[in-house]
């Protein structure tokens, strides 16, 4: 949630910011700001709204150093004053997080005298800092000495009028990045907002404080030990993350499937066998001694989770559980030192997933699994074996193509369990590696559908309800395509197993509630054929992704959209789409903004 950008440069650095502040707003819209070192004092632009209002109000600001921030309302409303940076004397901060004892610093700070302007956590932090320089001078050891008193997750950005030339930066829980160039260095939240001045980048790790300064970068310990981090060269190009000739990301980040899922399984489908290595050198022995998995994630993510469930218990005879992260570590659980811990998140920055799987080693569940789409984050960091999807950089808020590889990588482990537990012939094995190879081909093949889907979101348009079945492994599709279509165009959706309709939901169920079913010609197909006759028969109206050979008959009331073919256990990844296009046209017809909806953000770094 928010971002952070910062330069110092020898040239006019303020194009920079507001080119980086673009690519960070996936990350929060609802008001923007930058602070720069100007001749006499801070100069400050602030705007509700999108970057493009910061713009054109920072058009005549020029300066070498300052630091720029997009903002997801935690603490205060939306507005100007409650927009970053925060400014206390000479100071400008800007920051990403949560600072928890807040409260308690703000009221020492005010018994002091200082006064507050925002509703924010973080003008504490900007008037804890300026209180710090008024008994120690420099600039990089008042921001160490504040941070010392911060509880709670942070990523800051601090410039000083009085010290001209100089970014100081810390990490606590919150992403932060540096790039360094021959023409200056930066700081940010994400590499994709450094990408337009350099694909050099250096990870800050939880505790490093850094000094910037144009020809310089040098980092510490918060107690002041000097350290070095290596510089990466980012696999990201600046095209990447550009729109091209799409609408928005979303559709573009759709039609991005087949490749990245091509990408993401090169290292499988190239083969004749499928090895453990591919987690990690030491995932053959780490692996061979699971006899439970544990999987943690929120959202999106959780969703893939659910489905690897029917998978890994399925194919690899594996017991599988799955926890909502922000629920896991609040309750009693029982640990289990062989089981496998698996945290699934697109960022690898997601807070309540990194808390969990923290919460789990506590517990000596040493056994860590990341499945990410960021090779540098966190919580690949943090754990012991690691699959890296690569999906690319995913812009829109509504995760679609990181959605589809986290199930490839899943449905890989799911392979790698089986062969482990030996519960995999090698038929088996090579029929599924082929399965694996075919996959981007046949999503192309389903993406050939969206015209058709087109037709049927402009039936949305006036609707203000819809319900989702699907049963069995597809009932966890059922709830992706329910949270797609609420995210971005606000129509409420439920999920349920097709099963449970006669158990309530089936009360909801008239002319003006679409039914949308997931129908793949699986051994479930009779059994749903039955449910959705009980929607007709309320006179509900029914919209049917089925296989190509599915047998329902079309009628009054019941809409039918073929899959150009049925794919066994990976139905899951060609089913989702349909959804995913769904969700995108209803968007379109209503109006709504399908990259950034409302109140929400794309990375969640906040609990």
């Amino acid at each position: 949630m928010c971002g952070i950008v910062a330069a110092a440069a020898g040239n006019n650095i303020v194009p920079v910011l507001v080119e980086g502040l673009k690519k960070l707003e996936y990350r929060g819209y609802d008001s923007a700001g930058l602070a720069v070192i100007g001749e006499q004092a801070i100069e400050r632009v602030r705007s509700v709204g999108r970057v493009a209002e910061l713009e054109s109000a920072s058009a005549t600001t020029h300066a070498t150093t300052g630091i720029a921030h997009t903002r997801w309302a935690t603490h205060g409303i939306p507005s100007e004053r409650n927009a970053h940076p925060h400014i206390s004397g000479s100071i400008a901060v800007v920051h990403n997080g949560i600072i928890e004892n807040y409260e308690t610093l703000r009221s020492t700070l005010t018994a002091q005298g200082y006064v507050f302007t925002s509703d924010t956590d973080t003008e504490t932090i900007a008037h804890l800092v300026e209180a710090t320089l008024k008994h120690e001078a420099d600039l990089m050891k008042a921001v160490q000495a504040a941070c010392q008193q911060l509880q709670g997750a942070y990523a800051i950005a601090v410039i000083d009028q009085r010290q001209p030339g100089r970014i100081i930066v810390a990490r606590e829980g919150s992403p932060l990045l540096l790039g360094v160039s021959d023409s200056g260095n930066y700081a940010a939240s994400d590499a994709s907002a450094l990408l337009q001045v350099t694909r050099q980048m250096v990870y800050l790790e939880n505790g490093d404080i850094a000094e910037l300064t144009a020809n310089s970068v040098r980092i510490e310990r918060l107690d002041g030990t000097p350290v070095d981090r290596p510089i990466h060269l980012s696999e990201l190009s600046a095209a990447a993350v550009e729109l091209g000739t799409f609408r928005h990301y979303m559709q573009k980040e759709i039609f991005e499937q087949p490749d990245a899922l091509a990408n993401t399984l090169e290292i499988v489908s190239g083969g004749k066998s499928i090895q453990a290595g591919i987690f990690g050198a030491e995932a053959a022995h780490v692996l061979a001694d699971v006899d439970h998995i544990l999987i943690l994630a929120c959202g999106t993510s959780s969703h893939s989770g659910y489905t690897a469930r029917y998978w890994l218990e399925s194919i690899a005879g594996v017991p599988c559980t799955v926890e909502i992260a922000s629920e896991y570590r609040y309750r009693t659980s029982v640990p289990n030192p062989r089981q496998l811990i698996v945290g699934i998140s697109q960022s690898g920055e997601t807070a309540d997933t990194l808390a969990a799987l923290r919460h789990a080693k506590a517990l000596g569940q040493t056994k860590t699994l990341a499945i990410c789409n960021v090779p540098e984050s966190a919580i690949v960091r943090e754990c012991a074996l690691r699959f890296i999807t690569r999906a690319g950089p995913e812009i829109g808020v509504a995760s679609t193509k990181a959605f589809t590889t986290q199930l490839a990588a899943l449905f890989v482990l799911t392979l790698v369990m089986a062969k482990l537990r030996q519960h995999l012939s090698a038929d088996q094995e090579s029929s599924y590696i082929e399965q694996l190879r075919h996959l981007p081909v046949a999503v192309h093949k389903v993406l050939e559908l969206e015209s058709e889907i087109e037709q049927w979101a402009r039936r949305f348009a006036d609707k203000q309800h819809a319900l989702f079945l699907g049963r069995g492994m597809h009932y966890p599709i059922a709830l992706e395509g329910a949270l797609k279509l609420k995210e971005i165009s606000y129509i409420h959706a439920e999920a349920y197993p097709a099963g449970e309709l006669k158990h309530g939901p089936l009360a909801l169920v008239d002319a003006d509630m679409p039914v949308i079913s997931i129908a793949p010609n699986d051994e479930l197909l009779e059994k749903l054929k039955s449910n959705l006759q009980e929607v007709r028969a309320r006179g509900g109206e029914l919209y049917v992704f089925a296989d190509g050979d599915s047998e329902i008959p079309e009628g009054d009331g019941l809409h039918m959209l073929r899959l150009p073919e049925h794919y066994g256990k990976l139905s899951p990844i060609l089913h989702v789409i349909p959804l995913q296009l769904l969700s995108y046209h209803a968007a379109l017809v209503k109006g709504t903004d399908v990259d950034k909806p409302r109140n929400l953000a794309k990375s969640v770094t906040v609990e």
